[in-house]
């Protein structure tokens, strides 16, 4: 029997494993870098092993520092969580080879998942179907759209769509750098892109006696650059005859690389029905949640009972409803994903049932977090904050209640991906059914950049009479007279926010009949505090809460949640940046370059890439001319608004 457990791992997942270890009655240790010294999951921990250092590469991802700290910790089992090395067959086999317990596949099954091509042969070789490779050297323009995959790891990282055979060596190169920097291997493979096809998999399970369940099946298929956003359980739409052929295909993939414990098998679906293995996940997946939801089991309580010899029972539970979840990321979708990071001041999410567990209801909302208010989000890591998932007894009763929770969230911190998410749950094809992996593509007019918000000018508005509000109440005299009341006829108060690329400037006064807006004829105030105004708006009535943190305020309202900057009166004149100057749009480190001082660019060339939480940015020229500065190289960190480069024109 298991007594303590390691988990080898950060943030979310680690909290969801210390939730069952606790429920079980295990003793529980985090290890934690630097940055993650006071993060939730370390406090939650029995103990804990500080990893010196930030980066992954000096913490997460060193196998001799895990196993030292399990052996410190009195640990007799490790989780390794998903992400970081749980996928990595030779961190296995250190753990077993340190005398603890492996929870998790055999190394052996998992080096035969490792690499992608090698998956896809032996999977061949068992009969499952899948993508016949392309040989770059010898790709036609029959062939195109290709994709470019990295042979290990996943998450997106180093694969490239192709649509020009003139671009194809290109992305190769790029392609195989970015491979090996987050695996370190270069090796990258081409097959067909599927330009509309469905990313489908089913969760599996399997002891060590020989039986091996599909537990259900998601649909993953509303994804960015190849990373997912969005998972429902079970996969709609599918027909039942197709649905039992990917269970048996899953599980023809697990038996024949000898697999136990929880692990999930990949497949695209293309529209007439034909669908092909794409990889194995070795371990626990991200949206495992979305299955513990429908089905009522617990995964990670079956990887430590498998893990300690338990025998499944013959058959699954059967899936009950629907679920829907919903990755909330620190991330900017209209300025190209941009990832996001800062303190988190407040994440309330209402209606939230259960966190890191399953739910006996019919209904409920999920919430599986590794930050909580006062965290910051830091550029080290992965930049989902929150998963959400809602289940009910129908898809469309699951989506309206996931958008209706996400759209009344107040989140008050970095930027996120949540207005994408509702959009997305609220669009007509994705209500109907009709995802696929392009989805965000073919649609992004109105999921990714719709334009400004509804409600920014109101929002601006109350924003400025709670700060008039919060003045007059620290004000040392006449603390009781109204924020900007006047005697006698005088100008109005004047306040300037930016939303965005979009500037408001609110201008308003108190007379003896009430508030008077400028530029809001239809607009009555009926009540003004530091921290919640209302508003009565062409007849409806409104409240708005406002929380500022330095020059940012939040305002959250029915309308939809607004972020202001409050500009000054009085701008810095050492902010003036010289025409031309490439700004770190993010804090990151630089990977590589593609220009060099004096070289002739064009507008939108790339100039040089940046990483950030787990993701590359391209950074490009903005107009034509001649690269007059360089002024960082590969692997320097920048902070955001460093000067990249200057590019000046002819």
């Amino acid at each position: 029997m298991i007594s303590s457990v390691l988990v080898a791992n950060r943030g979310e997942i680690a909290r969801r494993v210390l939730r069952t270890c606790r429920d079980a009655g295990i003793v529980t240790v985090a290890v934690h870098s630097d940055p993650d010294a006071e993060a939730p999951y370390v406090r939650e921990a029995d103990a804990a092993v500080r990893l010196p250092g930030a980066a992954p590469a000096d913490t997460y991802l060193r196998a001799d520092l895990l196993v030292a700290a399990a052996l410190a910790a009195g640990a007799d089992a490790v989780h390794p969580g998903y992400g970081f090395l749980s996928e990595n067959a030779a961190f296995a086999r250190a753990v077993l080879d340190a005398g603890l317990l492996w929870i998790g596949p055999p190394p052996d099954a998992m080096a035969a998942m490792g690499s992608k091509t090698e998956a896809k042969r032996l999977m061949a070789a068992a009969g499952v179907p899948v993508l016949t490779a392309v040989d770059p050297a010898t790709a036609t323009e029959a062939e195109l759209p290709l994709l470019v995959k990295a042979a290990a790891g996943g998450g997106g990282r180093g694969m490239r769509i192709v649509r020009g055979l003139a671009d194809l060596d290109g992305e190769l190169t790029a392609a195989r750098a970015e491979a090996a920097s987050a695996f370190g291997d270069a090796e990258v493979f081409c097959e067909p892109y599927v330009e509309t096809g469905r990313h489908v998999e089913v969760q599996l399970l399997a002891d060590s006696h020989g039986t091996v369940w599909a537990v259900g099946d998601r649909d993953c298929s509303v994804q960015r650059r190849h990373q997912k956003v969005i998972e429902e359980a079970p996969a709609p739409g599918i027909p039942g005859a197709v649905r039992s052929r990917l269970h048996e295909a899953a599980r023809t993939a697990a038996r024949a690389i000898g697999y136990t414990g929880a692990g999930t098998a990949e497949f695209l679906l293309a529209g007439d029905g034909r669908f092909f293995f794409l990889e194995m996940n070795t371990r626990l997946q991200v949206e495992h949640p979305a299955t513990e939801c429908t089905t009522g089991l617990d995964l990670v309580a079956w990887q430590l009972r498998i893990a300690e010899g338990a025998a499944l029972p013959a058959e699954p539970p059967g899936t009950r409803g629907h679920a829907v979840e919903a990755r909330l990321y620190a991330e900017d979708p209209a300025e190209g994903w941009q990832p996001q990071s800062g303190p988190l001041h407040l994440l309330d999410l209402p209606g939230v049932d259960t966190r890191f567990g399953p739910h006996p209801a019919d209904a409920g909302l999920r919430l599986d977090s590794g930050v909580e208010d006062g965290s910051t989000v830091t550029v080290h890591y992965d930049a989902m904050l929150a998963k959400v998932i809602a289940w009910a007894p129908t898809r469309a009763e699951a989506a309206r209640r996931l958008a209706g929770a996400l759209a009344r969230a107040r989140i008050h911190g970095p930027a996120t991906n949540r207005d994408l998410l509702v959009r997305v749950l609220r669009h007509p094809a994705f209500l109907a059914g009709e995802v696929h992996t392009g989805f965000l593509e073919q649609h992004h007019a109105e999921v990714v950049d719709p334009g400004a918000k509804d409600g920014q000018a109101l929002a601006a508005l109350a924003a400025a009479l709670a700060d008039a509000a919060a003045n007059r109440a620290a004000a040392p005299v006449l603390a009781g007279l109204p924020a900007a009341w006047r005697n006698v006829p005088s100008g109005p108060q004047t306040k300037r926010y930016r939303c965005g690329e979009t500037e408001h400037e609110v201008r308003y006064r108190r007379t003896r009949d009430g508030l008077r807006a400028e530029d809001h004829p239809g607009v009555r105030l009926l009540g003004a505090e530091p921290d919640r105004v209302v508003l009565e708006a062409d007849g409806v009535r409104r409240t708005f809460g406002v929380a500022r943190h330095g020059d940012t305020v939040h305002v959250d309202s029915p309308l939809g949640a607004v972020t202001l900057t409050a500009v000054s009166r009085f701008p810095d004149p050492a902010a003036h940046t010289v025409p031309g100057s490439l700004l770190a749009p993010m804090p990151g480190t630089v990977v590589r370059t593609a220009v060099a001082e004096g070289d002739t660019v064009t507008a939108g060339q790339t100039v040089l890439w940046l990483e950030a939480m787990k993701m590359e940015h391209r950074v490009t020229a903005p107009t034509a001319g001649t690269v007059a500065q360089l002024r960082v190289r590969p692997g320097q960190q920048v902070e955001p608004g460093a000067l990249l480069a200057v590019v000046t024109q002819p």
